[in-house]
């Protein structure tokens, strides 16, 4: 197989992996003025990603240094001419770590609404603007004869990106709160279930719109395929959430944003930029990758390093696999730099 394909499926595994487990780390976040009634609901919203968080958003960091290894060129087009959008991401992400550790180092309610409020936009944020990125990413974008943008943030926005950025923003958001109703017990379980019938059955709708509009400007029958299985997915998740069946439910969800993802990267292929005005500008898999040299050496490290993230990852999430409940949450917020005595980390 040529290394340099290989390296576009292994790119686009390492931001399946980051959506489907920092997504519902969004979602957790956009969740909290819709489900948590006081600050022990809050408290157990967060100390369900409390264990997890910091390790999903690592994806996007690998992630981020495969593109730039494997293809230079796309990762000097896509963070320069991104740039004002990569950055509110990033400025995003530091908020809501800085928000996850400083929330409970004191006890004021007026403290814990600051944080709860920067969780809330350092969740929003990025799940809309990775959909935006993504979608103009597949659509096109203006790019001249050197592979230099041309265009402005707000030629991001357009109709097409803001559909694919509202797209992401539900689907995380649903993928967090069938979480949460994976997570809890109690009348918090039930609640999340309920929000999550309402905004899944919002998310079919519009991720219906966003797949068929890339169908009828992408078309592709592989893409067609994974978008048709991403649907099925959608639906089943919804299905299975209606019947308390959370486990199904989780699972169903993380499979539609893996084959979303993976349908997008489809429709994308061979190329990795396409230039709207002028195709003949567009970044491919052959003009933008490193050399052979280079991706052998990739490889072999990817080989050998990749097994074993996995098995940590998988290893992390089986030792914090059990519910979180008002039980575990003491009813004083503890002092800073202090611990609780529960079966899971706390960070709220």
């Amino acid at each position: 197989m040529d290394l340099a394909v290989l390296w576009f499926g292994i790119v686009a595994f390492f931001f399946v992996g980051y959506f489907v487990l920092d997504g519902f780390d969004f979602g957790v976040g956009m969740a909290l003025p819709f489900l948590g009634r006081d600050d022990v609901d809050r408290r157990v919203m967060i100390n369900t990603i409390g264990p997890v968080w910091d390790l999903n958003e690592t994806w996007v960091i690998v992630g981020g240094a495969a593109l730039f290894a494997a293809f230079p060129e796309w990762y000097a087009t896509l963070f320069s001419g991104f740039y004002l959008a990569l950055l509110l991401i990033l400025l995003a992400l530091i908020v809501r770590g800085v928000s996850f550790e400083y929330r409970h180092q004191r006890a004021g309610a007026r403290w814990k609404k600051w944080f709860d409020g920067m969780i809330i936009v350092g969740s929003a944020v990025p799940a809309f603007l990775w959909g935006v990125a993504f979608a103009n990413i597949v659509q096109g974008v203006a790019l001249d004869a050197n592979h230099d943008y041309t265009g402005t943030l707000f030629d991001l926005l357009n109709g097409y990106a803001i559909v694919g950025g509202l797209t992401t923003l539900l689907l995380f958001f649903t993928h967090g709160v069938v979480f949460i109703s994976l997570k809890t017990d109690g009348d918090l379980r039930v609640r999340a279930r309920r929000l999550a019938a309402r905004s899944g059955a919002v998310a079919i709708v519009v991720a219906a719109v966003f797949l068929g509009w890339t169908a009828i400007s992408h078309f592709s029958p592989v893409f067609l395929a994974l978008a048709i299985f991403a649907a099925v997915a959608l639906v089943a998740s919804w299905i299975a959430n209606l019947r308390g069946a959370e486990g199904w439910s989780f699972g169903f969800m993380a499979a539609t944003i893996a084959l979303a993802v993976v349908s997008l990267f489809a429709a994308l292929f061979p190329d990795v930029m396409p230039s709207s005005p002028n195709p003949e500008n567009s970044l491919t898999i052959a003009n933008a990758s490193s050399s052979q040299t280079t991706l052998t050496i990739m490889t072999w490290v990817a080989a050998i390093f990749l097994p074993l993230i996995l098995v940590y990852q998988g290893f992390t999430y089986w030792i914090f696999r059990k519910r979180v409940t008002r039980d575990h949450i003491p009813q004083e917020a503890p002092e800073a730099g202090g611990t609780d005595d529960t079966q899971q980390p706390v960070t709220a």
